[in-house]
């Protein structure tokens, strides 16, 4: 039996490193880790840490260190499996196992290799039509009739595709590529099985369409959307479902969208792509909408990584309400005390576009706000079609109400929302709750993605990478367990036990060790607090990104890693590397960061103090690199007549930097 890696990442990420080790030792504050007396080796003063934003635990006297799943093996005897169930059900999550043969798993590394193929066609047909809007004055009246500037098109990749049937033989010299029909960019009509392989008719999907390119959260083109530019039908057409591309799990706009969360503080779902464009062109870049279907539970979860907030906006008329309706049943087990969930529902004559150029921004921005609350609309929905002046009604709204409910996390949202049905029923609490205990309850839909992850898949952070059962791979952490799955008992004294080895604890680099470069102080910081890394400028990512060998590599992943499962703490951002080729690098950085606790009511200074840190050491790195742009600039004067004033604009970039940089006198990298 074995366990996806992924899966262990999420779970990690997930649970509460100081609730599991809290239950077995005795944790007090400490600034912002807990400390106590470690459990693995006897000690009178507190040396024992337990970082919460870490999710990890580490002792500065015997060395021992890990995560949640890690202190459960060790401290309570498990087994590596018998941990993870133990954690998982405590979270409420089903533990995906995967017997994959070594045949098994070869079909999936080659369906991996097809996706990244079919991306790279994608990528090319998006060229493609970029390059035709560029002779295409009527789709680019349109575009301007719709009030959408360059410079917005260009950030969302628009296009036009040609009317021609074959427009892209142009692009693809093969056109019979099987990987053309595979993407959905090619029609292949065989007549229903009449005509062989080689004589079935082949013609672009999309002719005589604006063109929206569907991203990933990691920017990669995996579909088109194509609006025709007058009234015929059907008005939209989206790629249909491939291995890269299901819109019962995608949102336009998301990659474009996802830093305007943090700014505006909330994500606005909408019902088209002209909506998103229109939205962010007017001052509303957190947008996005449905790709022609309804709102599940997984563009829920997908949105959550992102933001607490969510505003679902429809039109007011029939058709919107439905809309609405259908996201309600996606957002409820998503509705936790912690997050907002609003439904705006504007005039019936007015989608989004239409009424910011009637009405203005600040009118836009007030509907948001005065948006109806999940709770409120729920109970409007249960109601409906419901006398409550009767007690049939009242009985037909209680029938109605009670799957609704019942799809909501536990918590303070959902117990005080059992009063007020309670009292719009004329029951008490206590009543209604037997009553619903004690009568069999509408079937049960299948649990949402947060509960049955899809982590098999490719590009969800490791897909066949899989933990056996003990012993585990030999890179595991924490290496210090007995190699059968009973359950072990630990060695007291310095030191680890694995497999009857006994091993020296990691200790920091002390005397003339080799100091840390600025890319070593960038990892460490970055690791430590993850939410650093979107505060970055672009410029910064891809000077972190292009840095060489495996910092580099690092840096890379650390972005898709942010895009994919949002941010998440060292302990989970470890399991999530275990294998890679800077996963050494990142261990020996972090390890060798351990200190002591923060001390109490210096948390946010110690958090201002790295902030800090990593804006000097970002500033030299940056120095370094105009400098090396300097340096090819002067070498192209004479060759390129630009080169001199891009030297003199590089200038006085540095000449800023080291304005910055001047008052905390020598560097600290």
């Amino acid at each position: 039996m074995t366990i996806p890696a992924s899966f262990i990442q999420e779970l990690i990420a997930r649970a509460d490193v100081v609730e599991i080790v809290g239950r077995y030792v005795q944790l007090k504050k400490a600034g912002a880790n807990f400390m106590g007396l470690c459990p693995f080796h006897g000690e009178k003063s507190p040396s024992f840490s337990v970082s919460p934003t870490k999710q990890f635990y580490h002792c500065f006297g015997c060395g021992v260190h890990g995560n949640a799943i890690g202190f459960l093996m060790e401290h309570a005897g498990m087994g590596f499996v018998e941990a993870v169930h133990d954690l998982a059900g405590q979270y409420g999550l089903q533990v995906p196992e995967d017997d994959a043969s070594p045949a098994e798993r070869a079909r999936a590394a080659s369906q991996r290799q097809k996706q990244a193929t079919l991306s790279d066609v994608l990528e090319k047909a998006g060229d493609a039509y970029r390059k035709h809007l560029r002779q295409a004055p009527g789709a680019i009246e349109y575009l301007k009739g719709r009030g959408v500037s360059g410079e917005v098109a260009k950030q969302f990749g628009i296009g036009y595709a040609p009317a021609g049937w074959r427009a892209l033989a142009s692009v693809f010299p093969d056109y019979d590529d099987p990987l053309l029909a595979e993407s959905g960019l090619v029609i292949v009509n065989n007549e229903e099985g009449q005509l062989s392989e080689s004589e079935a008719k082949r013609y672009d999907r999309f002719r005589d369409r604006v063109m929206f390119p569907i991203r990933n959260v990691k920017g990669e083109c995996i579909g088109f959307g194509g609006r025709v530019l007058g009234d015929e039908k059907p008005k939209y057409l989206n790629s249909p479902e491939t291995p890269v591309f299901s819109k019962g799990r995608e949102l336009y706009g998301l990659y474009e969208a996802r830093s305007a969360f943090r700014d505006r503080g909330y994500a606005l779902v909408t019902e088209g792509y002209m909506d998103v464009v229109a939205l962010a062109q007017l001052g509303f870049p957190n947008a996005v909408a449905t790709l022609g279907t309804a709102c599940t539970t997984e563009h829920v979860q997908k949105l959550f990584r992102f933001t607490e907030s969510v505003v679902f906006s429809f039109d007011g008329d029939a058709a919107g309400r439905r809309a609405a309706r259908k996201a309600l049943d996606g957002a409820l087990p998503y509705a936790t005390d912690v997050r907002s969930i609003k439904f705006l529902f504007l005039p019936a004559e007015h989608d989004p576009d239409s009424f910011i150029r009637e009405h203005g921004a600040e009118a836009f921005a007030r509907f948001v706000t005065e948006a109806t609350p999940l709770s409120r609309f729920m109970l409007e929905a249960a109601r409906e079609g419901c006398d409550l002046t009767s007690a049939e009604g009242r009985a037909h709204m209680t029938s109605n109400v009670r799957p609704l409910w019942g799809a909501m996390p536990d918590g303070a949202l959902k117990r005080q929302l059992l009063s007020e049905i309670a009292t719009m029923v004329q029951l008490d609490a206590p009543a209604l709750s037997e009553l619903w205990a004690s009568t069999p309850g509408p079937r049960k839909a299948a649990a949402p993605a947060q509960q049955q992850p899809r982590h098999s898949e490719p590009g969800h952070g490791g897909g066949d990478d899989y933990y056996p059962d003990m012993p585990p791979p030999q890179d595991y952490e924490p290496q210090r367990y007995e190699s059968n799955s009973a359950p072990r008992k630990f060695v007291k004294g310095k030191g680890k036990r694995w497999g009857g080895k006994f091993e020296e604890p990691i200790e920091p680099l002390r005397g003339r060790g080799k100091p840390p470069s600025r890319p070593d102080v960038a990892v460490r910081l970055l690791l430590s607090n993850m939410a650093q890394w979107d505060a970055l400028s672009h410029e910064l990512h891809l000077m972190l990104c292009d840095l060489p060998g495996s910092h580099g590599a690092l840096f890379t992943w650390l972005d898709s890693q942010l895009h994919e499962h949002g941010v998440q703490p060292w302990a989970a951002l470890r399991e999530g590397m275990r294998g890679l080729d800077f996963e050494a690098l990142a261990e020996r950085l972090m390890n060798i960061s351990e200190a002591g606790p923060v001390p109490e009511g210096e948390e946010e200074q110690h958090l201002a103090d790295a902030a800090k840190e990593l804006t000097s050491v970002l500033d030299f790195m940056l120095d370094d690199r105009l400098k090396a742009q300097q340096s090819e600039a002067i070498a192209a004067v004479g060759k390129d007549p630009k080169a001199l004033e891009r030297y003199k604009a590089l200038e006085a970039r540095r000449l800023e930097l080291r304005n910055r940089l001047r008052p905390s006198g020598t560097e600290t990298a």
